[in-house]
């Protein structure tokens, strides 16, 4: 009697185990089905009616997967074509502002599904070199992408030399152009601290900020002095708009970026025409590092270099006034133009 109702028992588990894996296998089909049959399937739902951009929804993994190995070499002529993957000129460009936030802004704009970023600074505009090289070698330095994504790169030095926005201008007279900006003194400091561990890394002596900052037979602030110049943000904005319209510049607050980065990634996402995509669940404050880190899906997260987040040194509070002092009227102006207006000292 036992030995009937054990050879019953495994009959059972036999019949069982069969359907469990005759299901495992119907499904695993059937995803590889819907993989081969639909790479991108188009989610009009997620979208308001009146918008008539249709992004994929598989447009993230493509950029975490098929991109990644595209970008690492691992993928064919074969799958580029099959997949209409094309590198595109930039269609919005962060000329700067240096220690702005560029990076961080960057990277955060990435989180999107439609926009994929040159990874590093190409130096196009800026460079002489570079620039003589032609335009399809510029192409070739941008990443592989979808049709309908939008690459962006950013340069900062862009924004203070005098040949670029010409050149841009040749270009795409149309481009969409970021600038992240901090308050002029505190991103002066920023620049100096920046040069200040390069010195220090290779065991050089470098002057205080106070005596580069400030001339020395003047008691003045020095505006021959780079960082300083660079903080100067109207005047160099004067000089692109010879050849833009201030409606092709979005300036954002590299301050609130690092504390609320959300809403200001929000208004970069209103200005580029995309529809809403990053949340506060793609951002998280991590407390070691002092800022926000990315998630792009529960797998992969990411922070920034260590680098960014210097500690800077302490400066004279005489000089941090007097350089406030000289900042205030190009900031006042900065607003004016710009339409933008800033709790700056």
């Amino acid at each position: 009697m036992l030995f009937k109702q054990q050879a019953l028992l495994r009959q059972k588990l036999f019949v069982l185990g069969s359907l469990v894996i005759g299901s495992v296998l119907y499904l695993v089909a059937r995803v590889g089905t819907l993989d081969r049959l639909q790479p991108i399937c188009p989610i009009e739902s997620r979208f308001h009616p009146s918008e008539p951009e249709q992004i994929p929804l598989r447009t993230l993994q493509f950029k975490r997967g098929l991109l990644h190995e595209l970008r690492k070499g691992n993928a064919s002529k074969e799958q580029i074509r099959l997949h209409n993957l094309v590198q595109q000129l930039p269609r919005a460009i962060i000329i700067g502002v240096r220690k702005g936030g560029t990076r961080a802004l960057l990277e955060m704009l990435n989180l999107h599904p439609a926009v994929v970023k040159a990874s590093q600074e190409i130096h196009f505009f800026d460079n002489d070199k570079n620039y003589a090289r032609g335009i399809d070698w510029y192409r070739g330095k941008m990443p592989l992408s979808l049709p309908h994504q939008i690459t962006i790169e950013k340069s900062p030095a862009y924004f203070i030399t005098e040949e670029v926005p010409e050149r841009i201008f040749k270009m795409n007279s149309s481009i969409k152009l970021l600038i992240i900006v901090r308050e002029p003194t505190t991103r002066a400091v920023s620049d100096y601290t920046q040069v200040l561990e390069g010195k220090e890394r290779k065991n050089k002596t470098y002057h205080k900020f106070e005596n580069l900052a400030i001339d020395a037979n003047t008691c003045e602030v020095n505006t021959k002095y780079k960082a300083v110049r660079t903080s100067i943000y109207t005047k160099h904005l004067e000089r692109w708009l010879k050849y833009f319209p201030v409606e092709q510049f979005h300036i954002v607050d590299g301050d609130r970026l690092i504390t609320d980065p959300l809403p200001e990634l929000q208004l970069v996402e209103r200005f580029l025409n995309l529809p809403s995509r990053i949340s506060q669940y793609n951002l998280y404050f991590n407390a070691t590092r002092g800022f926000y880190c990315l998630r792009f899906n529960i797998i992969f997260n990411k922070c920034l270099a260590g680098s960014k987040g210097r500690i800077h040194p302490e400066v004279d509070p005489s000089v941090v006034t007097k350089l406030q002092k000289f900042f205030h009227p190009f900031n006042q102006k900065f607003y004016q133009v710009t339409g933008r207006t800033f709790n700056w000292q």
